[in-house]
């Protein structure tokens, strides 16, 4: 999304900014960034992870992998 934030309005003229909308959440909800320009900026699903289909993945490869479906879940789960 694109945003807008006013207390960079008030001290130079206009701001805007590309961000990830969790990142901007408490600043969404407390008024200091507006959302501009969302008939342009399509929801995003998420990230899309390709790897080799081997049967031995490095460690690190399989930590990350089940890290990002962890939170994938965590997401997904009400509450």
């Amino acid at each position: 999304m694109t945003y807008s934030s006013r207390s960079v309005q008030r001290s130079i003229g206009v701001g805007l900014a590309f961000a990830d909308e969790e990142r901007v959440a408490p600043h969404l909800t407390s008024g200091a960034l507006v959302r501009v320009l969302e008939d342009w900026c399509p929801p995003f699903p998420g990230f899309f992870l390709y790897y080799p289909s081997q049967r031995q993945l490095r460690p690190a490869l399989s930590a990350l992998i089940d890290t990002l479906r962890f939170r994938a879940e965590k997401k997904m789960t009400p509450g």
